[in-house]
């Protein structure tokens, strides 16, 4: 894969997702965009064999299709939090999924403790939308083995963060996110707050 200009990419994503004011998750700063799916029926955390792990993975491509059916190609975004603010060697399982990712950017994720600063180092590739490239990401995510996935067209029009337990979408607009919580009305939270 070609090389990403990461000063565009932080110039667009500034200009499409501002961030959040302080220690705000995203969800709050554009609660008009988003919403949470569950990916597994009954709101089941962790899948437990193949036909679960199926469930998930066809929810997860299910929401990418509707977000964006004629993007064949995604920024694939992965974090990862140590004490340490210089580059550090990336975990093997992300090294595994993901070896084109290049660090983007760090910077302290938590410092109410002085004498334990965590830093958050974050790195990007650019990836085929597809099963063979993504599944294995999305399986480790399913397993709780990584966090802090985000998937966006290049064009950051949308945002997509799978987790452990689903996906929370960040769609092009209001009537898009409300139009995808109509169809997939089975998928949502039954928790007042959606989460």
């Amino acid at each position: 894969m070609s090389r990403i200009d990461l000063d565009a990419l932080s110039a667009l994503w500034e200009r499409r997702w501002p961030s959040p004011p302080g220690d705000s998750p995203m969800r709050l700063a554009h609660p008009d965009r988003w919403v949470r799916f569950h990916s597994l029926p009954e709101s089941k955390r962790y899948p437990d064999d193949e036909a679960e792990y199926a469930v998930v993975l066809d929810r997860h491509h299910t929401l990418l299709s509707e977000l964006g059916p004629s993007d064949t190609e995604l920024y694939v975004v992965t974090r990862e939090w140590n004490g340490d603010c210089d580059l550090v060697v990336r975990m093997r399982q992300l090294q595994e999924v993901d070896p084109d990712g290049e660090l983007w950017v760090s910077h302290v994720h938590d410092d109410d403790f002085p004498d334990d600063i965590v830093y958050e180092h974050q790195y990007v590739s650019r990836r085929r939308r597809s099963r063979q490239d993504l599944d294995p990401l999305l399986r480790l995510v399913a397993d709780d083995i990584i966090a802090g996935v985000t998937l966006a067209p290049l064009d950051l029009r949308w945002l997509y963060h799978p987790y452990d337990g689903g996906g929370d979408v960040f769609a092009p607009s209001s009537a898009i996110r409300d139009a995808l919580k109509t169809a997939y009305h089975d998928w949502l939270s039954t928790h007042p707050t959606g989460m």
